[in-house]
This record gives C-alpha cells, sequence and structure tokens, in this order.
C-alpha cells in the first residue's frame, strides 16, 4: 500500500551526441535494480557482439534498431522504473538541434532536467541550449550532471570550471534550483553509489537528489483552477438529481464548504461534496482527478472553469505565446487559422501578430527574420473565437499552456506557453 501512494517524479535528461546519455539512464536502471536479468542478459550478448569490452548500458534505452546503428537516440522514449522511495518516468529526449521540438515535448510536463556535460568539452552550446529550454518550460529544477569524471583523472578543478561557467550562464536564465554531480555513467561514480575516486565531492549522488528533492510544491496550490471535463448525469432512481463535474485539479485547494465562482458565466455557489476514486473526501489538490458538487443548480459543461470569487483566471480572447513550432511541412503563417486546445477547451484562433523569433542559442530575438519554421521558437499573439481562463505559464503550467493544431490535417503544429 506504501508503494501505491509513493510520490511520482517526472525527469527528463537532455545532453549533445555522445556525451553519455543513454548509459546514464542504463546505469540509473541498472544500479537501482530496475531491469530484468534477461533484459541485462540481451544487451550483454548484443555487447560482445559489437566487440565491446564491458556491458554497453546504452542500449537498454536505445530501443529502436536503427538508431542502436547509428549510435543515437532519435525520439522521445519514456522508461518507467521505481526505488522504495518514489516513482519514477524518464523522458529520454534526443540532443541535438534539430530536435529542439522532442525535447520541448518531454520536458513539458517534468519537475526536473537532467542536463549532461561531456567534462572534456565543459559546456558547448547545446548545453546552453538545453537549459534555455529548460528555464523557458519553467522546469523547477536543474541537475547538471558532470559526465566522464573517469577521462579526467576525477579532477576537480574540471568540475569548478564546468560549475563556475555553467553557473554564470544560467545566472541569465529564470532558473530556480540548480544543482551539480560530478559522475562517471560508465562506472557507476555517483549515480547510485557514491565514488571513491571523488572524496572531494561533498553532496549527494544522482539517485539519492531523485528520491529526495522536494517536488510537492512545484504545483501551484495558491490559485484555484479546475477546468471541468465532463458532466456527470446517472439519470437513474438512486441519484435522481446527482449532477457532477468532473476534471483535474489544475491549481489551488478546493475544499468542502469553499465559496466559488464559475467561468464564464461569473456565477457564484458553494462546494457540497468532492468525490475522489476511493469516495468522498475533505478536499482536492493538484494533480487529483475528482467529482466536485455545487450547492446551486447552474449551467455548467465541459470547458468552464471553477476559480475562487476574488482570485479568477484571466478572462480573454487575445493572448500572447512563446511557441515551437512543430510541423516539417508548413511554416507559421501570420493571419493563419489554427484550432487551439487549453485545458479542456477547443476553440479556434487567429495569428494578429509574429513579434519575433528566438535565437535558441543566444536568446537574441530577431525581429527582421519571422519565419518560423520546424524546431524554432517565437513570441506571437493570437485571438481565439471565444475567451479563454488563462494564468501565465510561470504562474501555472497547466492553464499556461496551449497546443496549435492545423485544422486541414488534425496534426499539432505547436505548442505555446501564454506569457
Amino acid at each position: 500500500m506504501e508503494f501505491k501512494n509513493s510520490e511520482l517524479l517526472r525527469f527528463t535528461t537532455a545532453g549533445s551526441v555522445d556525451d553519455g546519455k543513454s548509459t546514464l539512464i542504463g546505469r540509473l536502471l541498472y544500479d537501482s535494480k530496475s531491469i530484468y536479468q534477461d533484459q541485462y542478459d540481451a544487451i550483454k550478448t548484443a555487447s560482445e557482439k559489437r566487440g565491446e569490452e564491458n556491458v554497453n548500458l546504452a542500449l537498454l534505452t536505445d530501443g529502436l534498431k536503427s538508431e542502436r546503428e547509428q549510435g543515437i537516440t532519435i525520439d522521445v522514449a519514456y522508461r518507467y522504473f521505481s526505488t522504495p522511495k518514489r516513482k519514477f518516468i524518464i523522458a529520454d529526449t534526443p540532443g541535438h538541434i534539430q530536435y529542439t521540438r522532442n525535447m520541448v515535448t518531454g520536458a513539458s510536463t517534468a519537475n526536473v532536467a537532467l542536463v549532461i556535460v561531456d567534462a572534456r568539452h565543459g559546456v558547448v552550446e547545446q548545453t546552453k541550449r538545453h537549459a534555455i529550454i529548460a528555464s523557458l518550460l519553467q522546469i523547477p529544477h536543474l541537475v547538471v550532471c558532470i559526465n566522464k569524471m573517469d577521462l579526467v583523472d576525477y579532477s576537480q578543478e574540471v568540475y569548478n570550471k564546468v560549475h563556475d561557467d555553467f553557473e554564470a550562464f544560467a545566472a541569465k536564465l529564470d532558473i530556480k534550483d540548480v544543482s551539480f554531480i560530478p559522475i562517471s555513467a560508465l562506472d557507476g561514480d555517483n549515480v547510485v553509489n557514491r565514488s571513491t575516486n571523488m572524496d572531494w565531492y561533498e553532496g549527494s549522488t544522482l539517485i539519492y537528489y531523485l528520491e529526495n528533492v522536494h517536488i510537492s510544491s512545484d504545483h501551484n496550490f495558491i490559485d484555484v483552477r479546475f477546468p471541468v471535463q465532463t458532466v456527470i448525469r446517472p439519470y437513474n432512481d438512486d441519484f435522481h438529481d446527482y449532477r457532477g463535474y468532473a476534471g483535474r485539479v489544475a491549481g489551488g485547494v478546493l475544499k468542502k464548504g469553499d465559496d466559488i465562482m464559475l467561468l464564464p458565466s461569473g456565477f457564484t455557489s458553494k462546494i457540497s461534496k468532492i468525490q475522489g476514486p476511493d469516495g468522498e473526501q475533505e478536499e482536492a489538490f493538484p494533480p487529483q482527478s475528482v467529482t466536485v458538487l455545487i450547492e446551486d443548480d447552474i449551467d455548467i459543461g465541459r470547458g468552464d472553469m471553477i476559480v475562487r470569487p476574488n482570485n479568477s483566471a484571466t478572462v480573454t480572447q487575445d493572448i500572447d505565446l512563446m511557441i515551437c513550432w512543430f510541423s516539417s511541412d508548413k511554416q507559421l503563417q501570420l493571419r493563419g487559422k489554427y484550432s487551439i486546445l487549453h485545458t479542456s477547451q477547443e476553440v479556434r484562433c487567429i495569428v494578429k501578430d509574429i513579434k519575433y523569433r528566438l535565437d535558441i542559442n543566444s536568446l537574441h530575438r530577431d525581429m527582421e527574420n519571422k519565419e518560423i519554421k520546424m524546431n524554432e521558437i517565437a513570441r506571437i499573439s493570437i485571438r481565439t473565437t471565444k475567451p479563454l481562463f488563462v494564468d501565465p505559464y510561470r504562474k501555472n503550467r497547466i492553464t499556461g499552456s496551449v497546443i496549435i493544431i492545423d485544422e486541414a490535417t488534425n496534426n499539432t503544429v505547436a505548442a505555446g506557453m501564454i506569457v
């Protein structure tokens, strides 16, 4: 029962090619005893076939054969593992610049980002780009894993240089919590087991950090946001007048007896009951999925939102977004019409203005070239066909994010963060 209730941590990994990202994930899975013996035997055989001396733990994550042959990871691969303390989901994303959109997808729900740096090369352009994306996506915790310490003789000077270089760069970004861990993914130093080769390092191992980093306050528990997904009407005699509003809490704490306001109508009422998977409960908070019942009979449907009377979301049709463009065959069209998904609402919108394109390596705002192609990040403003109930992304990652869909093909063409 204890395990069922253990906390779930989502983390994403980012690094340039060949800095040992797949090896690190393989090492985490292997040393935390999260792989089966037959999986280990299979990669041992594969390593021997390739003429490698040691078991190549990177093969655990590079699942697709074509990727293995090139030695690179292409798509976002999700891995699940657990320790007695926590459950984990790893979003393993590729590091190349042409896969920025994959990294944005993998990082969008993460609590922690692992940025992997090759100790021999230090902070490179890719490292900076990954830090910028982590800051854009407001990932609360960042861990810089300085890998391949075995190849620089476990030197404290090398570690200090990477540490100082990264800290100087990160000072320009909006990153709240940065930690540094010197590791060797190949030999397992400071991944799960403490390193005997780096007794100068007094911080925690990577697994200890992941098990103990405080993530419960990553959600916004102040501003109540409850987007209604569906209305539950059983239509039978036992529940003759039952009308419940089901959804997932996106912010704040809902309690029985609380005063609430409904958007877009502005009507107010009180919460009479909250029902969760295990029956009635006194309160609900992110990321719980519950059904809320209210005292008054008010017309509420999918897409409406429950908030506090004195703390509403912004109700608007004009929205400024930072977007990452996903589409490979079409670029963003000024005055183009798109569908937009926000919480449980789907509306249409028109692109009013493309303000600038962001150079993801230098943070330079390009006001001249406004052609937005795949993997590019831009600031735009849109007008929607009906009001949305929004917060800035930095305040709430759920009510502050949208996805943009091409109506002709039904493809997701961009992900956006409300400014």
